[in-house]
């Protein structure tokens, strides 16, 4: 994960085409961190009710929102910015935290599945087909 920071998001919102945005994307945008709120709120529910959450740039395409829930089970969702994921984990009722480490590493539990796939091919894991 990359810990550099974001552009401000906040900034004025443009479409595609550099033009200014008329307010479909304000409703867009809407709709989208109310579906982001939905999955958090479904994740965190059916792993034991409560989730934590980091927020990480991926670059041009967003952010990514690592979820850990209460049982140890973890995921992810990408956001288009950062304001809609702080946006989305508020709404949900998720605690954010600055990194990735310490408490919340710890919450994190792998199983064979993950075992399997970080070993991969050197240790005759699924292949990465």
């Amino acid at each position: 994960m990359a810990d550099t920071q974001q552009a401000d998001d906040d900034a004025a919102a443009t479409t595609p085409s550099g033009g200014s945005d008329s307010g479909t994307g304000s409703d867009r945008d809407a709709r989208r961190t109310a579906r982001l709120a939905k999955r958090i709120s479904a994740f965190a529910a059916s792993h034991g009710g409560s989730a934590d959450g980091q927020i990480a740039y991926l670059g041009q395409r967003g952010v990514r929102l690592v979820l850990v829930a209460q049982d140890g089970t973890w995921g992810d969702l990408v956001a288009p910015s950062r304001t809609q994921a702080e946006q989305a984990a508020a709404r949900a009722g998720i605690t954010l935290h600055d990194t990735f480490d310490g408490e919340l590493a710890e919450k994190v539990h792998t199983g064979p599945y993950e075992w399997s796939r970080m070993a991969g091919i050197q240790l005759g894991g699924p292949p990465n087909a």
